[in-house]
C-alpha cells in the first residue's frame, strides 16, 4: 500500500520534482508552495489557482497537516496556550504561543511560538519533564514546521480552538517569532531542525526572518560549530544553568560527556564566525544554582562573551524537589551579573496554571 506524501516534509525541490513526476509545469510548485506557507492551507480543495484535477491528486495522494490536537490549554490572564499534538504515529508532542503586548506607541506585540523539535527527549535535564520521559523519537521537518503554522492559523483566523474560548479578531495579530525551545535537543535532530528553519524562512512562503528564530541547545559543542557555518544566520541560545562541571553534571548530565569548557569553547568559535550575540539560559532554582558565589562565578565564566544572560524562574515539575527562587534571590542574582558588566533579562513567568513547561502537559495527561 502506498502511503500519502507527507508536502510539509517535502523541500521546494522535492515539491518540484514530485509534482513534474505528475506533468505539471515548474509554476505548480510555486503556487503549492505559496498555498502552503503563504496562505497556510490546509486542504488542496481551497487551492483555487489550481486545475480541478491537480487538487483532486493533491487530496488523493498527499497530506499536508500531521498534527491531531488533542488538548489545549489557556493561561488565566489568555497570554498563553499550550496545544497537545498527536502524530500520525501516537506520539505526542506540546507546542506554545505566548502574547506579549507592549503599551508604548512605537512597539509591536511579539507573538512567539515555542515548538518542540523531538518526541521526548534524551539529555535528562533533571528539574525538565520532557527529560524524565526519554526519547521517542526524531520529529520530521514537516512535523517540525506545521506546529508553526497552526499557531500562525489560529492567530490569523478566529477558529474556535481546544481552549474552548474564540480568539478576538485583530487584523495585525500575526506570528512575529518562534523558538525552537520546546521539547526535544534540536542540535541532535540537526538535518530535519534545519530543513524546517529554511522553510519558515523562505522568503517565497513563510518569510520569518533570522532575527526572530532562535534556536536552544543544552550545548553540543559540534552542533554549536556547524551551525556557525551555516547561512541561514538564526540566533543561538545555550541552556547552561550552572557555571562549573560538579553543579552542572547533576543538574544537566550530559555535561558529563561535553563539559562547561568544551561548550564554552564552542561558544566562542561561534561568536568569532558570527559575530553574533548568544544568549545563555540559566533557570533559577531555590538552593540549588541560584547564589550570590555562583552568581559571581557566572559572570567570570562569561566575561569578555558577546553574550546575553536570560534568568528563568523555574516553571517547576510536579513530584520535583527543584522550585523556583525567591523574587528576593533571583533580584540579587540579577543584580550581581549586571553590576559586573553582564547583560541579563529576568524573563516574564508565563503559563505557570496551565502547565506550560516543557513536557508538563504531556506528563499531565500520561501521554509520555
Amino acid at each position: 500500500m502506498t502511503h500519502p506524501t507527507p508536502l510539509l516534509d517535502l523541500t521546494h525541490a522535492e515539491l518540484a520534482n514530485l509534482l513534474a513526476g505528475w506533468g505539471q509545469p515548474r509554476f505548480r510548485a510555486d503556487q503549492v508552495w505559496d498555498w502552503l506557507y503563504g496562505k497556510l492551507a490546509t486542504d488542496p480543495a481551497g487551492m483555487t489557482n489550481l486545475p480541478a484535477a491537480l487538487r483532486d491528486r493533491l487530496a488523493a495522494e498527499t497530506t499536508i497537516d500531521p498534527l491531531a490536537p488533542i488538548h489545549a490549554q489557556r493561561s488565566a490572564d489568555g497570554q498563553t496556550i499550550k496545544w497537545l499534538f498527536r502524530l500520525p504515529d501516537g506520539q505526542t508532542i506540546e507546542t506554545v504561543l505566548m502574547h506579549y503586548d507592549d503599551t508604548r506607541a512605537s512597539a509591536r506585540a511579539r507573538r512567539t511560538v515555542c515548538i518542540s523539535s523531538q518526541a521526548g527527549c534524551a539529555m535528562g535535564c533533571v528539574f525538565c519533564a520532557t527529560g524524565q520521559a526519554g526519547l521517542a523519537r526524531n520529529l520530521t521537518a514537516g512535523e517540525i514546521v506545521a506546529q508553526v503554522l497552526y499557531a500562525a492559523r489560529w492567530l490569523r483566523d478566529p477558529f474556535q480552538d481546544l481552549t474552548g474560548l474564540q480568539r478576538p479578531v485583530r487584523s495585525d495579530d500575526r506570528l512575529t517569532n518562534v523558538v525552537v525551545m520546546g521539547m526535544g535537543e534540536p542540535l541532535a535532530n540537526y538535518e530535519r531542525v534545519w530543513q524546517a528553519l529554511r522553510t519558515i524562512n523562505n522568503e517565497a512562503g513563510f518569510n520569518l526572518g533570522t532575527r526572530h528564530i532562535t534556536l536552544s541547545t543544552v550545548g553540543l559543542p559540534q552542533g554549536i560549530r556547524r551551525m556557525a557555518g551555516e547561512p541561514l544566520r538564526i540566533n543561538l541560545a545555550v541552556s547552561l544553568h550552572a557555571p562549573n562541571d560538579a553543579l552542572r553534571e547533576k543538574l544537566v548530565p550530559v555535561n558529563s560527556r561535553y563539559p562547561i569548557a568544551e561548550v564554552m569553547a564552542a561558544v566562542g568559535d561561534y561568536i568569532a564566525r558570527t559575530n553574533r550575540r548568544v544568549t545563555f539560559e540559566y533557570a533559577l532554582m531555590a538552593g540549588i544554582d541560584d547564589t550570590p558565589a555562583l552568581a559571581h562565578e557566572l559572570a567570570a565564566l562569561l566575561a569578555g562573551l558577546l553574550c546575553h544572560v536570560n534568568l528563568i524562574p523555574l516553571n517547576p515539575v510536579a513530584e520535583s524537589p527543584y522550585r523556583p527562587s525567591t523574587s528576593e534571590n533571583a533580584a540579587a542574582f540579577q543584580a550581581i551579573l549586571e553590576g559586573r558588566g553582564i547583560p541579563t533579562t529576568m524573563r516574564t513567568r508565563r503559563g505557570i496554571d496551565i502547565d506550560a513547561g516543557c513536557g508538563q502537559l504531556r506528563r499531565r495527561l500520561g501521554q509520555t
